[in-house]
């Protein structure tokens, strides 16, 4: 019985994520970063990546990585490095990722005043390589359970300030576009010249 319900929550939260999974747009063998305590999301992502690719996970404390990592135990996936960093600092070298999904869900990104937001985002351009991607995810799916539909501690006061497309055109990414607004989340998508 534990195992049909263990099959019942895995899916349900391959569905949860499958919209955000979807509209990053990552692929099998890409270099990716995934900037967020959002475990799940980068275990979903990761699996897009497969082993051809490479997944690097960058998170807010010790908790945040331990939740990572078991993410990714339970969804059979690896990341190549589970981070801790103090933002807007990245410890990743320059040019090598393909990709980079950043959840701004999360209290430790939305708690981040304008200027180290901006330097956030000057460090996600620096770990791009040109043409790379930079996939900003604003909110969490919605849920049907009333309890956990709340947003995140400061996202309005981020949209308030521009939200994702003024932080990626300030730091001088181009094109920038929304991908979608749907279902509680916005993806907002910028290229790095």
């Amino acid at each position: 019985m534990s195992s049909f319900r263990d099959f019942l929550f895995d899916r349900g939260r391959s569905r949860r994520y499958a919209l955000a999974v979807a509209m990053t747009g990552v692929r099998m063998g890409e270099r990716l970063l995934v900037v967020g305590d959002n475990a799940p999301l980068a275990a979903q992502l990761a699996a897009k990546v497969g082993l051809t690719g490479r997944s690097v996970v960058v998170v807010g404390s010790e908790d945040a990585a331990g939740r990572a990592a078991a993410s990714a135990a339970e969804a059979g996936v690896l990341f190549e490095a589970v981070t801790v960093a103090a933002l807007p600092a990245l410890p990743v070298e320059d040019g090598a990722f393909d990709a980079v999904v950043v959840d701004v869900g999360q209290a430790f990104l939305t708690g981040l005043d304008a200027a180290r937001r901006l330097e956030l985002a000057r460090s996600i351009s620096r770990a791009l390589r040109p043409g790379g991607r930079a996939i900003v995810v604003e909110g969490r799916p919605r849920s049907s359970f009333k309890p956990f539909r709340a947003k995140p501690a400061g996202l309005d006061a981020f949209r308030a300030a521009g939200g994702a497309a003024r932080l990626l055109e300030a730091a001088g990414f181009h094109p920038v576009r929304l991908l979608a607004d749907r279902e509680g989340q916005r993806f907002t998508e910028g290229l790095r010249r």
